[in-house]
């Protein structure tokens, strides 16, 4: 027998947001309800494997069931702009896999559902209908079957006649009547009053239907539920026609249309889609490969000498002449530290020279030309130029371009772009991806000596011809300035900061690996207590069974192999139980363990017992630093435990001292100037608490009437505005409702009218030039401002509002920095700025320097620019890096 699988779109995509996370791409495209509903879609065609197949939608809020009840679904919220902006990519979805939707106006899914059901019935075709809403149970038949969704995204409970004769003792057209009876709140839908489902089953088990128990009401004895339903039988009567599935909806869809591609779905579509969502592991799970159009493009031939005894005069002098050259320098394995070189290409647009790692370090002539400041070179990723020159006792000056810097700040998008991405985007052909070459991973591998030397030398050929298109591009943008003066000069302190790298007391790590180990031991016995068994508090089958089989706790959410633990899980077990708080910290600790101690150790550096992070300086969209191989940005400070890992960060020698310097609410500051706000601006100048005087305005009252919870929810307020956050997202930050989160912003915006007009003004020129900028010229293009999709139009406008704020504050630190370097080398300073963490600065200080730093820095911050509301810095001296917080 043929079969035909309806989805009930609305029903299973509301599940899917609902049930995982708020996810989203690097775009901030929100994905959650997507991945979910793909998870289900993979699941329906590899399990059923069905010959027709449509996902139905509703079409609008307003139905024919309105001209009879017009309250009909009136009090359901709003759906969140995070969920109806997924709306469309699900379709975009379905189209990929080439499998249809349909929506008509004036019908709901379940009307659609209900008509093709009937059509298939009445030809033979087996029906299988997906949805979480129990009104579709009313169809179940010999030949169709309803799967209600449970907990979590994947996991259904099949319903046929037999299976709702068995729960509830019906026939599945008494559904209407149940309906009927005891109403349904979701659906608006009024029953009546008093009714619940336990009533409502036991009447029809006795009168069938409503129609019956209206004809038997005299042998109802019960005198509050006879006088209920005496007063609302026309409600009952008309509850009952609402739930009924109209069966009769005029689709014009011929069963040819709703077939399943027999070879499966369309491969490449989806493999695009799931790459811009980021859907990494239903790649992976689906086993894709790349697209044709990914593959690798036909090579120009090169002119590429070999160093020799024979050409090395004749490099010399190419090398002497007036004029730029381009460098590329490639290290084996995939390390941002890279130490060994396996070659080097240097051209003058001409001709190309390869020099490999023996050449180099033996060729005391070009080291010479290297380090001579007076000789122009154009690099890609300066920053690493230098680190890998440095690692191999090579210095390297004269750097007066830089592609990688240049090509970010033309086109700033989250994840730094590779040599050969810059060279397609910008029409450059013939230089292949890394990946293509070495491979990936455990796959890396070098390829035959002709092969490297090739790419390498291609490498080298592709800055050439591509800096001067982009130098020219920086100018037309006015974005020059902000190149030559901010971030050229700022690659430069970042190489410094990273040769440095920060001491690490290693024996202190290992001494905190020992106490969190302790106390890891005494949570588990605590925990073991409560439990009153000993268990795997590391398997999630083992807790779950503890939580809900042993101690009964309420079930949150269900997987696959059982009960979920997820921290969100946990978190909301928490009143109910003291062994969550436990399990919660127990977890923490764990992480604080595995990653932070035993992932420092492994990263400090035998020969230097340093830590050399990496400072990624073209990977974020805002312009703000990012920190890898470690993230030194991330160390833990909500937990003591975590913010203690501070006091293995220690100066170079033991009579110095870690400054840390910080800026105090830079964005709200920075904010407070760009919107012009009065009030904002005032409590700035003023110095006052900004989240306390927020939550005065905004709650009306007096400064000491300020709760605790008052300003921690005019903070959340502050911070989340700012980035456009909505009444959804600020009631899951705060935990409350909609409702309360909606008023709150209201009253903020008749606080903060500044800001509010900013928001709309600064939407309104990203629509009119398609970007923004931050005041020192930085831009970001915000391409999906126009877009018919609206959750990708919504996270542009919010890009929007943010970027010049984030932006800003990025680049007033980035100036900071450069200008205390200055500052330091000019005075001839021996103290040495070692990390940026996001608004905060730290250096090591000699003893003898400790007031003419405390000096220097806090000046220099503070007027690294001038704003309508002074830049406030706080400075903290310690032993260690937790001392001086």
């Amino acid at each position: 027998m043929k079969k035909l699988v309806l989805i009930d779109g609305n029903s299973i995509s509301n599940r899917a947001f609902y049930a995982l996370p708020l996810l989203s791409n690097k775009q901030g495209l929100f994905t959650n309800a997507v991945y979910g509903f793909t998870q289900i879609l993979l699941k329906i065609l590899e399990e059923m494997k069905p010959d027709y197949f449509l996902v139905a939608f509703d079409a609008g809020k307003v139905t024919f069931r309105h001209s009879d009840f017009k309250e009909y679904k009136g009090k359901r919220m709003k759906t969140p702009s995070e969920l109806s902006g997924q709306f469309p990519m699900i379709r975009e979805l379905l189209d990929a896999f080439h499998l249809q939707h349909f929506e008509l106006e004036g019908y709901e899914a379940d009307d659609i559902i209900g008509t093709l059901s009937k059509r298939a019935e009445e030809i033979g075709i087996e029906t299988v209908i997906y949805t979480g809403d129990k009104d579709m149970l009313q169809l179940a038949s010999d030949s169709v079957m309803i799967y209600l969704t449970r907990k979590g995204i994947t996991e259904v409970e099949p319903f046929g006649p037999k299976e709702i004769m068995d729960k509830y003792g019906l026939e599945p057209k008494q559904i209407i009547d149940l309906k009927g009876l005891m109403g349904d709140p979701s659906d608006n839908i009024p029953g009546v009053p008093g009714i619940g489902e336990k009533t409502a089953l036991k009447l029809l088990h006795e009168y069938q239907t409503v129609e019956g128990v209206y004809t038997h009401l005299d042998q109802i004895t019960a005198k509050k539920l006879k006088e209920n339903l005496t007063t609302y039988q026309d409600q009952a009567i008309l509850s009952k026609q609402l739930a009924t599935i109209y069966r009769q909806v005029p689709i014009e869809i011929q069963w040819e249309d709703l077939k399943v591609d027999d070879k499966g779905y369309h491969r490449d579509e989806v493999y695009q889609l799931f790459v811009k969502w980021e859907f990494h592991s239903l790649i992976e799970r689906l086993g894709m490969q790349k697209s044709k159009e990914e593959e690798t493009e036909q090579k120009d031939v090169l002119l590429i000498d070999r160093l020799t005894e024979k050409n090395k005069t004749k490099w010399e002098k190419i090398l002497g002449e007036e004029g730029p050259h381009a460098i590329y320098v490639e290290t084996i394995g995939e390390q941002p530290h890279g130490r060994q070189i396996l070659g080097l290409a240097v051209t003058n647009g001409k001709e190309i020279l390869f020099i490999n790692d023996q050449q180099l370090k033996q060729w005391t002539d070009f080291q010479e030309w290297l380090q001579d400041s007076s000789k122009t070179k154009w690099v890609f990723d300066g920053k690493r130029v230098e680190m890998v020159f440095f690692w191999n006792q090579i210095e390297i000056k004269g750097i007066a371009s830089d592609l990688l810097l240049g090509a970010y700040l033309l086109n700033p998008q989250d994840g730094s772009p590779s040599l050969a991405e810059i060279a397609k985007q910008y029409h450059y052909s013939g230089l292949q991806d890394d990946e293509l070459v070495y491979g990936k991973g455990a796959k890396y591998a070098i390829p035959k000596e002709t092969v490297y030397v090739d790419h390498i030398s291609r490498k080298a050929h592709a800055i050439f011809a591509l800096i001067p298109t982009i130098d020219e591009k920086l100018k037309e943008t006015n974005l020059d300035r902000l190149f030559y003066e901010i971030e050229l000069p700022l690659s430069r302190v970042l190489a410094k900061m990273e040769k440095i790298g920060v001491r690490i007391d290693s024996q202190r790590l290992k001494e905190m690996g020992e106490e969190l180990n302790q106390t890891l031991i005494t949570l588990m016995e605590e925990i073991y207590e409560l439990a009153g068994t000993e268990f795997n508090i590391n398997s999630p089958k083992q807790l779950g069974e503890i939580l809900f089989d042993k101690l009964q706790l309420p079930i949150i959410k269900k997987t696959k192999t059982g009960y979920s633990t997820s921290a969100d899980v946990l978190e909301k077990l928490e009143p109910h139980h003291p062994i969550i708080g436990l399990i919660l910290k127990y977890r923490q600790i764990g992480k604080l363990q595995s990653t932070y101690i035993e992932g420092l150790l492994k990263m400090v550096d035998k020969e230097t017992q340093r830590i050399h992070t990496s400072f990624n300086q073209a990977i974020t969209a805002t312009g703000r630093l990012s920190s890898t191989e470690p993230n030194l940005q991330n160390i833990p400070i909500r937990l003591e435990e975590g913010r203690k890992i501070r006091q293995a960060f220690i100066p170079s020698y033991e009579d110095w001292l870690i400054l840390s310097s910080d800026y105090s609410q830079i964005e709200l500051r920075v904010l407070a100037h760009i919107a012009e706000d009065e009030n904002l601006i005032e409590a700035f100048n003023q110095d006052m608490d900004i989240h306390t005087k927020t939550a005065m305005d905004v709650f009306g009252v007096k400064e000491d009437e300020v709760t605790s919870l008052m300003r921690r929810q005019a903070k959340a307020v502050n911070f989340g505005i700012v980035y456009g956050i909505s009444d959804y997202g600020l009631s899951q930050n705060l935990n409350i409702s909609r409702k309360e989160a909606a008023e709150f912003i209201e009253r903020y915006f008749s606080v903060f009218s500044g800001v509010k007009t900013y928001m709309k003004k600064i939407v309104e020129q990203a629509k009119r030039d398609g970007y923004v900028s931050t005041l020192m010229n930085r831009r970001r293009y915000l391409p999906d401002i126009h877009s018919s999709n609206f959750n990708i139009r919504s996270f542009a406008e919010r890009t929007a509002m943010n970027t010049p704020i984030q932006g800003t504050a990025a680049d007033i630190i980035k100036i900071a920095m450069i200008n205390i370097d200055q500052e330091m080398r000019r005075l001839y300073l021996k103290s040495r700025l070692l990390l940026q963490v996001h608004d905060e600065l730290i250096f090591e200080v000699h003893p003898d320097e400790k007031e003419m730093m405390m000096s220097l820095v806090k000046n220099t911050m503070e007027n690294a620019i001038q704003l309508k509301v002074p830049l406030k810095v706080d400075l903290h001296f310690g032993k260690t890096w937790y001392d001086a917080k």
